[in-house]
């Protein structure tokens, strides 16, 4: 981190204890990162790119220690209202994000963009010498992702992606103590219920709404009409292939598999790493089991006025020695972790199973949690304390809890599901050089190409 002002003394030399010391330690009293950014000369300063919801509920949580000074977002509309919510209105606002990235007065950049737009600006963001925070999932492709790695190591920044549920102490967090203390034993099958994307009528072309830049919201993905159907009685929200509903065409998304899987595929791979299977998957069967709204030719939707994303699915992910994840939409959202000495459930509501019962006879040690935390500090639960975790990690110069390394190992199994799902075949992969194998038209589809002049700046 460049030391540009003395505004920055968090950046360098503050200790604060929630954030900057060494010893772990779980919702203690002792001194937290906010009692220590009282006065503005100390308090970090971030831009955002994308100004939707999820930024919006980021800034909240985070609010004790950042001041937003720089917004930018396709959508006129989006900029004023998150100017004022998230800043009092006192923010310079933008249409282009690499305005953004150019002022040196910007400590950190948090990206809420749709899922299409995460890589372009990551890359060119850690390339500007900033720290990140990207919401999941953190790319449309395999390719982006080994992009993304290297760029990381190249420039030494500190990325964190957006699974909060790394960071959820009492529930996800004691679900993978239990598995690291050896209570399930070895895991023989975990699953990862994460629910089916919906699916849409026919939705008409439409006019695109005022103050929204439909070919920069568009970006690197194919250039199409705006698409809109309103809400009818007892919709949330209607149907279009923008905000929000992006994540039902796999031209912008991998629908639920990187949605949800981004999360709950998440905890699968790390309770199986934490058990000791080291090594990827080997191959994804159970392509036989998924439904889409559209008909599917090379992997292309045919129909294009709809929701292309699989609705049901239940994939077998094989592993070397035995083991399999299963990714599926048709029970309860959450994680089922099975092992040879019991199961336990978990999701963001409940920690269940007889192995949870039997805590209350034989608990778990006492550092046990802040052992899967990797000994940080850790004050708060979920998404407070994955900011917190960040601009910890900002300050130190350490690894986040959910770095990019670690999010690409899972994330590509829930791409290979996506291209499985597409292609309608079975696939084998090689983990060592994130390979399909014998499969030309699958390797293909692990990159995808960016439209003229929305390639990424190197």
């Amino acid at each position: 981190m460049s030391q540009q002002t003395s505004r920055r003394g968090f950046l360098q030399t503050t200790s604060a204890a929630g954030v900057a010391t060494a010893a772990p330690w779980f919702f203690s009293t002792k001194t937290t990162l906010s009692d220590e950014i009282r006065e503005k000369n100390d308090r970090i300063t971030i831009g955002v790119i994308g100004a939707g919801g999820m930024a919006g509920g980021n800034m909240n949580a985070a609010k004790d220690w950042l001041d937003v000074i720089a917004i930018a977002d396709a959508d006129k509309s989006r900029q004023d209202s998150s100017n004022k919510r998230m800043s009092k209105g006192k923010a310079d606002v933008y249409d282009d994000y690499r305005s953004v990235l150019e002022r040196d007065d910007v400590d950190v950049i948090h990206i809420a963009t749709p899922d299409h737009w995460h890589t372009k600006p990551l890359v060119e963001a850690m390339l500007a010498g900033k720290d990140v925070y990207c919401e999941k999932p953190l790319t449309l492709t395999i390719d982006e992702g080994k992009l993304i790695r290297r760029v990381q190591k190249e420039t030494g920044r500190i990325v964190q992606v957006g699974t909060q549920q790394r960071s959820t102490s009492h529930l996800f967090l004691k679900a993978l103590a239990i598995v690291a203390e050896g209570r399930l034993g070895r895991i023989k099958r975990i699953s990862a219920a994460i629910g089916g994307a919906p699916t849409s009528p026919a939705i008409p072309v439409a006019d695109v709404p005022a103050g929204l830049d439909w070919d920069r919201w568009l970006g690197p993905a194919p250039a199409t009409d705006y698409r809109n159907l309103p809400a009818r009685k007892g919709q949330r929200r209607g149907n279009t292939n923008c905000h929000y509903e992006f994540r039902w065409w796999y031209q912008y998304s991998g629908g639920k598999l990187t949605d949800w899987g981004a999360h709950h595929v998440d905890i699968c791979n790390w309770a199986l790493k934490l058990n000791g299977q080291t090594e990827g998957p080997v191959a994804i069967t159970g392509h036989d089991s998924v439904e889409h709204p559209v008909e599917f030719k090379d992997g292309e939707p045919i129909q294009t006025d709809r929701y292309n994303t699989a609705s049901k699915f239940q994939f077998v992910v094989k592993y070397p020695g035995g083991t399999e994840m299963i990714i599926r939409n048709d029970t309860d959202n959450g994680v089922l972790i099975e092992g040879t000495k019991g199961r336990i459930f978990v999701s963001r509501g409940k920690l269940a199973g007889k192995p949870v019962e039997d805590l209350a006879d034989n608990p778990l040690p006492e550092d046990a949690v802040s052992k899967i935390y990797r000994g940080m500090p850790m004050d708060y639960n979920e998404r407070k304390q994955h900011w917190a975790n960040f601009l910890h990690c900002v300050k130190e110069r350490e690894t986040p809890i959910s770095d990019v390394h670690t999010h690409m190992e899972m994330l590509n199994v829930c791409h290979l599901a996506g291209i499985s799902a597409r292609l309608g075949r079975d696939l084998k992969w090689d983990n060592a050089s994130e390979q399909i194998v014998g499969d030309d038209v699958a390797n293909s589809m692990l990159a995808r190409p960016y439209r003229k002049g929305y390639e990424i700046e190197m």
